[in-house]
């Protein structure tokens, strides 16, 4: 658990921590970070190149020095390290389009206050009418699942599987991810028709077409296809309240056949609700943003997945950034 704050100074760095927000933001919103990866230059080359103002460029620049995402040396401003390797659009482990979408969230965190009275959302989803947040929502799932998957996979016995549902599957990472480490294994990536083109060029990407397809739908209120016996819920219920998730899962059980494993990956809280730290924020982003969604105490989750029918429920812990772990077990 974090340290509380010791004196005011630490109180002061909370409350201005979102400086260093808007700087990381403005230098992927502007690109600098691949401007600058493979060759230094100066303040007025970069403003040029960008076709921004050279003294605020400097500004920046030197900004993003200070938090040591840039060197400078002779007065040329080149990528870190670190950033070069998740900043900069040349870079496999690419964090931009996340990044992106974090800056979109922004203008409603600043009315959590608001929120918090209403107890409603005061974030209007831009994911389903606007193609680039969509495409920031659904590259950066990407990018993170990317990162994560390889890390996740190896601890899951799939062994002697024949299929996989991938329900919210967007572009079908964790399916990807599970077939390739499973050579018997299929898998249907289940989501909404706005997330189809990014799936299929994803699934393509890796080579996967023939055993990985695409399902349109919404699986709130549509039917699922086929049976499986193995459903793999990624992120999906923290968007949903307590009634509309337990109806989720006991849709995605339903799909399996006797014996299948229903696994359920999520930032889960404590059965206390007041930690980690990383899930009780993600469960005030929900607040912003959705009519009843939130994070999930362990024995939230448990009881859900107990009343549709998954029996033998266990914790497996997971090298995560961002303190997500699963709960997997069997009906």
């Amino acid at each position: 658990m974090p340290e509380p704050p010791s004196n005011p100074g630490a109180l002061l760095d909370i409350s201005g921590s979102y400086w260093k927000t808007c700087t990381l933001h403005a230098g992927v919103e502007l690109d600098l970070f691949t401007l600058l990866d493979d060759r230094p230059l100066t303040a007025a080359e970069v403003a040029e190149a960008i076709d921004a103002d050279p003294r605020a460029t400097g500004m920046l620049l030197n900004a993003l020095a200070a938090m040591g995402l840039l060197t400078q040396a002779a007065q040329r401003y080149r990528c870190a390290p670190a950033a070069a390797r998740w900043l900069s659009r040349n870079a496999d482990g690419y964090l931009g389009f996340i990044i992106r979408h974090h800056q979109q969230l922004l203008p409603s965190w600043s009315r959590l206050g608001e929120a918090v009275k209403s107890g409603k959302p005061v974030r209007r989803s831009s994911v389903v009418q606007d193609d680039q947040a969509r495409e920031n929502f659904l590259m950066g799932m990407f990018n993170l699942a990317m990162a994560l998957a390889p890390r996740i996979v190896p601890h899951i016995d799939l062994a002697g599987r024949r299929r996989l549902l991938d329900l919210g599957g967007g572009s079908g990472t964790y399916a990807i991810h599970f077939c390739r480490h499973n050579p018997e294994l299929r898998a249907t990536v289940f989501d909404l028709p706005g997330s189809r083109p990014y799936a299929e060029k994803t699934i393509r990407r890796f080579g996967m077409s023939e055993r990985v397809d695409f399902h349109a739908g919404d699986y709130r209120v549509d039917a699922l296809p086929g049976a499986f016996d193995v459903a793999w819920l990624s992120h999906i219920l923290h968007g949903e309240g307590p009634e509309t998730a337990a109806r989720i899962l006991i849709k995605a059980a339903a799909s399996l056949e006797p014996g299948g494993v229903l696994i359920v990956h999520e930032f889960i809280l404590d059965d206390t609700l007041d930690r980690p730290l990383f899930p009780a924020l993600f469960s005030l982003n929900m607040l912003l943003g959705t009519e009843a969604g939130q994070a999930y105490g362990e024995g939230q989750l448990r009881e859900m997945m107990e009343a549709a029918g998954v029996r033998r429920i266990a914790r497996i812990g997971i090298d995560s950034p961002n303190e997500s772990s699963l709960l997997m077990g069997g009906v």
